[in-house]
């Protein structure tokens, strides 16, 4: 393996790093913070490097654009995590058996967290500063699009490091080349778990060649289904926050679905997309109705590609169902288990949809913009987990944690 010695590394570091205090971390995090700011022209400079490479038309372009006011949101971001609370070391369960044995259930660190991410320079701020707090280790393999922008932000995390004594191991970033990912996806006995931050492509490559094992979080196929009981005001400001407040983001709208009853209210409905020029792909009902009613340079008629697609831009699809159990059964076959809402007035309705839905969050008569850990209330994400093992949702810091049983005695042995 040519890259094990960074593997034992930060193998190393992870060890060292369950032996530095709270104090420590958040001192380095409050440095960070600052350090981020006061570096933001040249953070600019290289991530502009990575901007000339890429098309404006890219939908990966927003993700990989800088700006002054998004460092300086990061920093923010930091400054917060720095101030949650530790979520090491908490006892989870206690109790004394009849021997007099002591034993304590308690919250320690995963060790090393493997980040498969692409254009998405944010992200390395992000997972250093949840790492850190959480105690991990943090091995990072950006994509070739951002790589002048994830050397600039690792270089950054490291003097400040350096700064307070503290291991520069802690943080790796691998170089962009194929190899690197490969082997870390096979580093079992250095890495302990590897996330995957994009594209549905991206995931179902690290699961599949993945020995380490995987937490997927990140693709977002995202429905919301304006049921025949749904208010109308609601449906148009639920409808265009959640698909035009960032459109390159996981829990943007990607398929609106409709109850075939309220085809009348169509228009009404999704007119305002047209002042942020989406582009709309409607079934053959949708599209009878829209024609005419919707600017004829924004609106497709839809094919099957268009249902179970991740956009990330400013585009959406519309489905039209006779009943409830229709608009649960095309959820079902298309969604990624991310994020998906309904709107209606109906107590039943909601409350059969709530639960048949098979997804990290699901929503009622509000927008699928707000799966995200900060709006949560839990600080900064890693990223929203689509599955069910370890940790589904937003991923804070209590998911990047596992327990140990600690177990004191004076002498015990067992018979």
């Amino acid at each position: 393996m040519a890259y094990q010695h960074l593997f034992e590394n930060v193998k190393k570091g992870s060890r060292k790093l369950n032996l530095v205090s709270e104090e420590t971390k958040n001192r380095v995090l409050n440095d960070l913070a600052a350090a981020a700011i006061e570096s933001t022209n040249m953070i600019l400079t290289e991530n502009q490097k990575d901007l000339e490479r890429m098309s404006p038309d890219d939908p990966k372009y927003d993700r990989l654009k800088l700006t002054k006011e998004r460092i300086k949101d990061i920093a923010n971001d930091i400054l917060n995590v720095a101030k949650l609370p530790n979520p090491l070391d908490k006892i989870l369960d206690q109790k004394e058996l009849p021997n007099g044995l002591q034993l304590s259930k308690v919250t320690v660190p995963l060790g090393v967290i493997g980040i498969i991410y692409e254009a998405r320079p944010n992200v390395t701020f992000d997972v250093f500063s949840l790492c850190l707090k959480s105690g991990n280790a943090c091995l990072l393999k950006g994509g070739s699009d951002a790589e002048f922008s994830n050397l600039a932000i690792v270089k950054v995390i490291h003097e400040v490091l350096d700064k307070n004594g503290l291991d520069k191991d802690i943080v790796c970033l691998l170089p962009v080349d194929r190899a690197a990912t490969q082997e870390m996806l096979n580093a079992v006995d250095f890495v302990d778990i590897i996330i995957p931050r994009g594209s549905q492509n991206l995931i179902n490559f690290v699961r599949e060649n993945a020995k380490v094992p995987v937490i997927e979080t990140g693709a977002g196929i995202v429905h919301t289904y304006f049921d025949e009981f749904g208010d109308l005001e609601k449906g148009k400001q639920i409808v265009f926050n959640a698909k035009t407040r960032r459109v390159s983001v996981c829990n943007a709208l990607d398929c609106l679905v409709l109850h075939q009853s309220r085809i009348v209210d169509l228009v009404e409905l999704v007119q305002d997309l047209q002042k942020e020029n989406v582009e709309i792909f409607a079934d053959e009902s949708a599209y009878e109705k829209l024609k005419g009613n919707y600017p004829e340079n924004l609106l497709n008629q839809a094919n099957s590609d268009h249902f179970g697609t991740e956009f990330l831009s400013h585009k959406m699809s519309i489905k039209t169902v006779d009943n409830l159990e229709e608009a649960i059964d095309h959820i079902t076959a298309y969604s990624s288990r991310h994020s998906e809402a309904i709107v209606t007035e109906s107590d039943e309705v909601a409350d059969i949809f709530l639960k048949s839905i098979d997804a990290a969050a699901v929503y009622l008569n509000t927008s699928t913009a707000f799966t995200d850990g900060a709006q949560f209330g839990l600080g900064a994400e890693i990223g929203i987990s689509t599955q069910k093992l370890h940790a589904r949702g937003p991923m804070a810091l209590g998911e990047l944690t596992s327990y140990k049983w600690v177990i004191k005695g004076t002498g015990q042995i067992r018979a």
